[in-house]
């Protein structure tokens, strides 16, 4: 699988940086490439959350270099694109097809060849016209995932807590991973309760 990762200008780093650090250790072995593009505003936004610009090991585009090979639908492999963190404008414009952009241009490919697009909203609260460009989003075949955190795995730290949007991102982009205790239910009673008709 070829996977482009797009950072857009929402609060929200360390998720995209723990993707991508997830991505550089078990991409290879699992068979993932991976093209990042960062919005302006997503590169200064983790140079403040994180404390220091990326060094990542794949190719970074220019969010203005449409020479990218991902900009193309007739371009083979690449099969899925996260926006992670997803702001509400970024999510709004890839509602509505403006390809300003690198990243709205990729996403429109995605959309427009029925590959897999997950937005990984950063936004509260939302407003109508934030609901209205979701909508508009998931008709059009994006998986909305708003960056909302689990608690049920007892994260022991931030780094956890993280963890528990990112597996949630790789699981719909079908990447195996074990970042998070899976959900299994309680224990039944041994004897069920009787039902009230």
């Amino acid at each position: 699988m070829k996977l482009v990762v797009g950072v857009s200008g929402a609060s929200g780093a360390p998720y995209a940086k723990r993707l991508l650090d997830f991505l550089a250790e078990h991409g290879p072995s699992l068979g993932v490439s991976v093209d990042v593009v960062f919005s302006d505003t997503g590169l200064q936004i983790w140079k403040d959350e994180i404390g220091a610009p990326p060094r990542l090991p794949f190719p970074v585009w220019k969010n203005r270099d449409f020479a990218a090979p991902f900009s193309s639908g007739s371009a083979l492999g690449y099969e899925a694109m996260v926006v992670v963190p997803c702001s509400a404008g970024c999510m709004a414009r890839i509602a509505h097809g403006i390809s300003a952009d690198l990243i709205g241009r990729a996403a429109d490919v995605m959309l427009k060849e029925r590959r897999r697009l997950v937005l990984c909203l950063r936004e509260t609260p939302i407003s109508l016209v934030h609901a209205r460009a979701m909508v508009q989003a998931i008709e059009a075949g994006a998986f909305v995932m708003p960056a909302s955190p689990s608690f049920y795995s007892h994260p022991r730290d931030v780094g956890e807590l993280v963890d528990t949007v990112v597996s949630r991102i790789l699981d719909r982009l079908e990447i195996p991973n074990e970042l998070m205790r899976r959900w299994k239910g309680h224990a039944r009673a041994s004897r069920p309760e009787p039902v009230e008709e």
